[in-house]
């Protein structure tokens, strides 16, 4: 069994090997991201995390949401996938930590949201990293569990066939967030996206 410290290497080495070009393989996925963040239903004011925010494609639409009296903050454990947000500007949208999800440097019930883009698969832990996810978001925020394609579509990118144990399937999301203290409000895997919208509990 890995312990914590392998799977921060390995995802560490997984996407610093894959930063330098992880924009240019995925293009054309701007409006996914756009669409999903205005599916949070941020306020002007807002303060959000984008939680293993990569190269900070969602930081952009997150800024615009909460506008400049907001919190932007991206948090990613590589530190290539930083320095490439920074090398596309994204850095000028919100504040960049380089932070685990699984132990985030913020108080307690902080934000008013977390956005997570394919972000649940890398999860060493995912009940206890969930629940620390929740612990920065204030009663009645918001998490969306994102990915600009959906689960079969994905699959078939990485050659590989579904599986029942994902964690993505609904039977298996929604009673995992049930149990980190989210409550699932709307649940959408199509070929274009996989969007997973939940509040958390008082």
């Amino acid at each position: 069994m890995r312990n914590m410290s392998d799977d921060h290497t390995h995802v560490q080495e997984f996407f610093g090997a894959r930063a330098a070009d992880w924009d240019s393989r995925f293009p054309d996925d701007g409006p996914a991201y756009a669409a999903a963040v205005a599916e949070l239903g941020l306020r002007s004011g807002d303060r959000v995390l984008d939680a293993g925010c990569g190269t900070g494609r969602a930081l952009p639409p997150l800024r615009a949401a909460v506008g400049r009296s907001g919190v932007v903050v991206g948090a990613d454990l590589t530190p290539a996938m930083l320095e490439a947000a920074v090398r596309a500007g994204r850095g000028r949208e919100g504040q960049l930590l380089l932070a685990d999800v699984a132990a985030l440097p913020l108080r307690p019930e902080s934000l008013d949201a977390v956005f997570a883009a394919g972000l649940i698969a890398h999860l060493p832990q995912p009940g206890e990293n969930l629940r620390e996810l929740a612990r920065v978001v204030r009663p009645g925020g918001t998490l969306a569990l994102f990915h600009p394609i959906g689960r079969t579509a994905l699959a078939a990118r990485q050659g590989r066939q579904i599986t029942p144990d994902d964690l993505r399937a609904e039977p298996n999301l929604r009673p995992l967030l049930a149990g980190s203290g989210w409550r699932m409000t709307s649940y959408a895997d199509e070929d274009t996206r996989f969007l997973a919208l939940a509040v958390r509990e008082s």
